[in-house]
Order: C-alpha cells, then structure tokens, then sequence
C-alpha cells in the first residue's frame, strides 16, 4: 500500500473505506525534536497494545476517540480523522522543559493540573502557544479550545487514577485530537510511555522511576524493560476494570 503520512513513531496507510485508516506503529525513536534518533525493540507493539487498551477503556468512560480495532500487534485502524495541529499538554508534576522554562524543580506537585497548547511544526520546533496566538494562526476555533481543554482534563482525570491502580504516578502526558467527517472532536494518536511521563511510585531514585521515553531521551538504559512493564501493568488493570 501506498502510504498516507509517515512520521517520527508512525505510518499511516488507506484502506478499501476512505472513513478508515490503517495506523503502523514503529520502533524508531526521537528525541528533541529529531535530533537524537535510535530504535526501542518491540516498541511499536508496546505502544500499540497500550494505546488500544487504553482507547478502549476511555471509550467505556465517554470519550470518542478514533479507535477501530487491532488487526495485528503492531497496527491499529482508526476513524479517519483532520489532526488539529495542536499537541495538548496535561501536566501534574513538574518536569521536562516546564522545569526549563520556569525553574520549578523537578518532581514539584502542580496546584492544579496545567493545560498547555503547542504548535504541531517541527521547522519552528513545536512551539509553545498562547490563547491569542492559536486564534491569530486559526489553526482552532474559541469553541473548539474550550473543548480541547474540557476533554484533556478530563482524560486526566481517568488516567490519573487509571496509572495509580498500576502503581505508577502520571506525571504529564501530550495529546492529540482530530476533526472527523461531522466535525466531532476524536482523541486521536496514541498513549504510551512515548507520549506520557511515568514515574513508578515504588522507586524513590530519581532515574530508577522513569518507565517512558526520557529513559531513552537521557540515556539511563533499560528502555524495553521499561515499556514492557508499563505494557504489563496497564493491561492487567485494563483486565480487572473489564471484570
């Protein structure tokens, strides 16, 4: 098949229904903006079985999402859907470049859960948009960023306790949403230890915890084993929740 789209983590492919989508997740890894590049082995299938899981589970709780169904490990076919060129950050604890960009330590609990917007564009590398901005560039309607942020908090909400049955602490995570052919907002892309951070809540040494992508972005090592054990603990709690 020809492909659609391919980006830094997948490929997306047609299929016989112009409303579906055939979505491949990849082993590759970036970090930083591109510029760090390498494989995590069985990555892709990780990511893939977790983002199921939890699009099912979010599902079951309200929230449309653009999940089909799973026809091999590491594919997924998903509702066609217009990306807004939006990445949608939910932060708990500090961390990353909000540690960078306003000297908060690392690990300092958020009075509040903080909804941050950057602009999907890798040339000007992703950057960080006010209210006012996102109206000037029109890339959303007030109306659809008032949803935007009305859904993120809420997908924390569940994930939150969701991670914290699994014995693992959300510390933030990025999303993405997409427009279908009626012009619903669908949670979109995918989440994973690629996309969230998470921290597990029986290490207390700073880089012992990390089960997501900074152990790949910080070269700490045991970055499978990592993935696998999110993949584990996710999909037994999914397994009791089902129950």
């Amino acid at each position: 098949m020809e492909k659609l789209y391919e980006g830094k983590a997948k490929i997306l492919y047609p299929t016989d229904d112009p409303e579906i989508l055939l979505t491949v997740f990849k082993d590759d890894a970036t970090a930083f903006n591109a510029q760090k590049r390498g494989q995590i082995q069985g990555k892709g299938e990780i990511n893939c079985a977790i983002s199921a899981a939890l699009f099912r589970w979010l599902e079951s709780l309200g929230i449309a999402t653009h999940y089909l169904n799973t026809p091999s490990p590491n594919q997924m076919r998903v509702k066609s859907v217009k990306i807004l060129p939006l990445e949608v950050v939910v932060r708990n604890i500090a961390a990353g470049s909000l540690c960078k960009q306003t000297g908060l330590t690392e690990g300092t609990v958020l009075p509040f859960p903080l909804v941050e917007f950057y602009l999907k564009d890798d040339a000007l590398g992703d950057p960080l948009l006010t209210r006012d901005r996102i109206l000037v560039l029109e890339v959303a309607t007030p109306e659809q960023l008032e949803e935007l942020q009305s859904k993120a908090l809420q997908i924390n909400e569940y994930l939150k306790d969701f991670f914290n049955c699994c014995n693992i602490t959300l510390v933030d995570f990025k999303l993405e949403f997409g427009l279908d052919s009626q012009g619903q907002i669908l949670l979109a892309d995918e989440i994973s230890p690629d996309t969230c951070r998470l921290w597990d809540q029986a290490q207390t040494d700073p880089q012992a915890r990390v089960l997501d992508k900074d152990r790949f972005r910080r070269d700490l090592g045991q970055v499978e084993s990592a993935y696998q054990q999110v993949q584990k603990r996710v999909l037994e709690q999914i397994a009791q929740v089902s129950v």
